[in-house]
């Protein structure tokens, strides 16, 4: 630990005041609202909790993201797990939850990849034709993977420009 010295010097040993307010400023990006985003699909076990990761990952700054799923799954597949890390991506403490779980919460935009028509309140409701992967080989979720990740790149690239 530093002494203070007997001449009011202090930690600084006498040396004067550095100037500033004492705060940093914020980046303009802070001042921004960030979207609620609800990503859906049958089981939220794919397609979702990719678009979700992808989400989180590139688009924090513009989006709060969550996902659901119509009839959740037990588990997260593996595959998409697996995709998702060879993204350098991860969902450890992500699980597969219901609408009913979410119903509560508002939401700016829902993202239906479930194909079903959905009952859910948000200002924008939109449709991503996204095949469901369950079942199908690790190509097949690496396939679905890109179209997800393009889409929600698509999505953050609007909403980044709505707001400039």
């Amino acid at each position: 630990m530093v002494q203070a010295e007997s001449d009011g010097g202090g930690v600084r040993g006498g040396r004067p005041k550095l100037g500033g307010r004492g705060y940093l400023p914020r980046p303009p990006e802070a001042h921004r609202k960030r979207m609620r985003v609800l990503f859906v699909c049958v089981g939220n076990s794919c397609r979702s909790q990719m678009a979700e990761a992808f989400a989180r990952a590139y688009g924090s700054d513009v989006m709060e993201a969550q996902s659901a799923g119509i009839a959740p799954a037990a588990i997260i597949m593996p595959n998409t797990r697996q995709v998702l890390a060879e993204k350098n991506l991860r969902v450890d403490g992500q699980f597969p939850k219901s609408l009913e779980m979410i119903a509560h919460e508002p939401f700016d935009i829902v993202v239906n990849m479930s194909g079903m028509r959905l009952a859910v309140a948000a200002a924008q409701l939109v449709d991503w034709p996204v095949p469901d992967p369950v079942g199908q080989n690790e190509e097949t979720y690496r396939t679905v993977a890109s179209q997800i990740e393009a889409l929600v790149m698509r999505l953050i690239l609007e909403l980044r420009s709505a707001q400039a």
